[in-house]
């Protein structure tokens, strides 16, 4: 009788993890939404997250995603090559750049508040520039 226990309570883990991917795979598609519309927000790493999230939880909300005519070229690089298209690239380190100079500007944050932001930022964004650029990826 205690496997019967057992078996029900990894099931309803199981379902409740589940259900956890699905909820922030959801939330993270409403991020990139809004994203996609604010100025200074990423699109595209939201949806990257929401496809690894709808993997663990739903194949049909990852396969809408990846088959989507907006966001699925570049999902679809990101999955097979690690890949990021080259105006990708270039508007997420411009908006990494003009991001920075709104936070010290409207924050006037002391030295090293801001050079620890900075590297942060730049940290970042050497690793999505050393991203390998695909023609695939290029398309959207």
């Amino acid at each position: 009788m205690p496997r019967l226990v057992e078996r029900n309570t990894v099931s309803l883990g199981r379902r409740s993890l589940r259900a956890g991917w699905l909820v922030l795979g959801l939330l993270c598609v409403g991020l990139g939404i809004i994203g996609a519309f604010v100025p200074l927000m990423p699109t595209t790493i939201f949806m990257i997250l929401a496809a690894g999230c709808f993997a663990r939880s739903s194949p049909r909300l990852e396969s809408w995603l990846l088959d989507h005519p907006r966001f699925g070229p570049t999902l679809r690089a990101w999955r097979a090559h690690r890949a990021v298209p080259r105006r990708a690239k270039i508007a997420a380190c411009l908006g990494m750049a003009a991001g920075y100079a709104v936070f010290v500007f409207l924050a006037r944050p002391s030295f090293w508040l801001g050079f620890v932001t900075a590297v942060i930022f730049m940290m970042c964004a050497l690793f999505l520039v050393t991203r390998p650029e695909t023609a695939d990826a290029d398309d959207v």
